[in-house]
């Protein structure tokens, strides 16, 4: 593999350091990190490299990126073919108190274009803030590319009378029909699971489903609006994908 040879500019230092760790992480078959850390390390070479006038540094840049592009590319083919045999698997551990991870933070790569339907199975959807974390995962789904037309919630009734959960319900599935999504919602006593299928083969299970947030401080607190900043619980996210998904 070219080598750029020992280099002065700290901004060249650090993005070797980067893909020295996905060569480590690829040498471990932790494909998804290596392939972050590749795709990382490459950006950094290819800006360092439109700001060089040096023909000879240039070269040697290009060389390298070429190499390490073809590594990743390898990589990818790896990952396709796990996803094909539905063996593929992420798992993020959110720790106490960690901020950064908003629905679209942890979801967003995953409802591309060819979303279409998302089946939800969430035992706790029944709560004002709950109910409020559901509609910030609907309006996470109705802004990205994906072409999503129905979304399934399958939870359970509230203890009490359920009429403030069906009224929120309603709510919700009218605004979304604005938007020319259908919401389909049933009640069950037995579930327990906590999970979320797209059309598109993923599958996502959360363990302590979609309100895995610590509730703010305040309604003028950092973090009412913008979930990125709201502290959360611990919890364990895990990531699969199956071409033959099935409806919950």
């Amino acid at each position: 593999m070219a080598k750029c040879g020992p280099e002065k500019d700290v901004e060249t230092k650090a993005a070797f350091v980067v893909l020295k760790r996905a060569l480590e992480l690829e040498t471990e078959s932790r494909y998804q990190q290596a392939l972050a850390c590749y795709q990382e390390g490459l950006d950094m070479l290819m800006k360092i490299m439109k700001g060089t006038k040096d023909d000879t540094k240039k070269h040697r840049l290009r060389e390298t990126i070429s190499d390490y592009m073809t590594r990743a590319e390898n990589i990818k083919k790896c990952l396709d073919q796990e996803k094909e045999e539905g063996k593929y698997h992420k798992q993020i551990k959110i720790e106490e108190n960690a901020t950064g991870f908003s629905y679209e933070s942890l979801f967003k790569e995953y409802f591309n274009e060819t979303v279409t339907e998302v089946w939800i199975e969430d035992p706790y959807i029944r709560q004002i803030h709950q109910l409020y974390n559901f509609l910030r995962f609907c309006e996470m789904l109705v802004k990205n590319p994906c072409k999503v037309k129905t979304i399934h919630l399958l939870t359970s009734l509230d203890e009490g009378s359920g009429r403030e959960q069906r009224s929120g319900l309603d709510e919700i599935k009218e605004s979304l029909k604005s938007h020319g999504v259908l919401l389909e919602v049933e009640y069950s006593s037995s579930i327990h699971d906590r999970e979320i299928r797209l059309s598109n083969g993923w599958m996502i299970k959360i363990g302590r489903g979609l309100d895995y947030f610590k509730k703010p401080q305040s309604r003028f607190s950092l973090g009412y609006c913008d979930f990125d900043l709201r502290p959360c619980h611990e919890t364990t996210v895990d990531i699969f994908h199956n071409k033959h998904t099935k409806k919950i």
